[in-house]
């Protein structure tokens, strides 16, 4: 069962996971060794699952946020197989879904330009049996996080 300080405790290292424990025991009113204690219990737990770098997408020049709507004739343990392999293994792939509705998966990516998406796609087609690809463009991201929202603890 989470408390109040382990409710803290995640959102400050979601903020900033490079922040010292002395740092974040401080700012929540714990010692050193009772704020390590729970961090490694959340850790346990499953709840915290990495400890990441973000990196700033345009810096590296990866300009283009894809949106790409897979739908498929094929609902086979063995297409699935090969969909996630194929997926998992493309490195500008970021996310991949299965979706509910018309569509049978959404993948995001992230690529340099056109032609980098262009030639994922034909990656993509060419070890994939698929049905229909539809892809989008993000023109402007309005909101980008991954902090998890922690209010309903």
């Amino acid at each position: 069962m989470m408390d109040r300080k382990d409710k803290a405790i995640l959102m400050a290292l979601q903020n900033d996971a490079g922040v010292t424990v002395g740092e974040l025991a401080e700012r929540i009113g714990l010692s050193k060794s009772a704020c390590w204690r729970r961090i490694q219990n959340l850790e346990d737990a499953g709840v915290i699952g990495a400890r990441v770098t973000l990196l700033n997408q345009q810096a590296l020049g990866l300009n283009l946020t894809v949106f790409t709507a897979v739908r498929t004739h094929e609902h086979t343990r063995a297409w699935f197989d090969q969909f996630h392999d194929v997926t998992t293994a493309m490195p500008n792939v970021m996310e991949v879904h299965r979706m509910s509705g018309d569509v049978d998966y959404l993948m995001r990516a992230v690529v340099p330009d056109m032609k980098s998406y262009d030639d994922m796609y034909k990656e993509l087609i060419g070890k994939v049996n698929l049905f229909d690809v539809s892809s989008s463009f993000s023109m402007v991201t309005i909101k980008y996080t991954t902090a998890l929202p922690l209010d309903y603890l």
